[in-house]
């Protein structure tokens, strides 16, 4: 990644609190006079909205592809010239729940990483994850939101892959942040992100 901002991912399987932890990161950030652009993928194009809302609909290396494409045209439009300005890009989901869904979806991860190699890694990858049960909670309190979170055993399933793609991310020479989202509140752990990111 080139420019003078920063690129940071957040990723963690679902009902792990991603989305709560990335706004609060945000707002440590503006708070300490930051200039932030938050993002999510899929993102909010019209590729994007045809993933979102597509989980049901498109599978394996269809899918993948698909979600891929977003992200190249992610890149390219938004996150590249928000770091160009200056400002440090806050992502919620990125390669590494690629590196997981998809992989889940019966695509197998050198396949996805070769779809996915070229775009921009970030600066910095966070993922979050807890134990199976503790997510299992939440997810039933909150409701699932794909077929991957309403496949039986899933999200146990989803713990064990996110701590292949932090190892499999690390040994490509992406800087990895793993975070226990089971044993602290949000606020907590985006101190403990920002911390990370001032360290860049």
């Amino acid at each position: 990644m080139t420019g003078t901002g920063r690129f940071v991912t957040i990723d963690g399987p679902g009902a792990v609190g991603k989305s709560t932890v990335c706004a609060a990161v945000v707002d440590e950030l503006h708070a300490a006079g930051v200039d932030v652009h938050k993002t999510r993928e899929p993102s909010d194009t019209v590729l994007g909205k045809l993933a979102r809302h597509g989980t049901d609909t498109f599978r394996g290396m269809t899918f993948a592809c698909l979600i891929a494409a977003d992200r190249y045209h992610h890149v390219e439009t938004e996150v590249r010239p928000a770091v160009a300005r200056g400002a440090t890009v806050v992502c919620d989901r990125y390669v590494a729940s690629s590196l997981v869904l998809q992989v889940i979806d019966g695509v197998a991860r050198d396949a996805v990483w070769e779809l996915n190699r070229h775009a921009d890694m970030p600066d910095l990858a966070v993922i979050l994850n807890a134990r199976a049960d503790v997510i299992e909670k939440r997810l039933t309190s909150r409701g699932s939101h794909s077929r991957y979170e309403r496949e039986p055993g899933g999200t146990e399933r989803e713990c064990g892959h996110f701590r292949e793609a932090a190892r499999f991310l690390m040994a490509t020479g992406v800087r990895v942040l793993q975070v226990d989202a089971g044993t602290a509140g949000p606020e907590e752990i985006a101190r403990d992100i920002v911390a990370a990111i001032n360290e860049l």
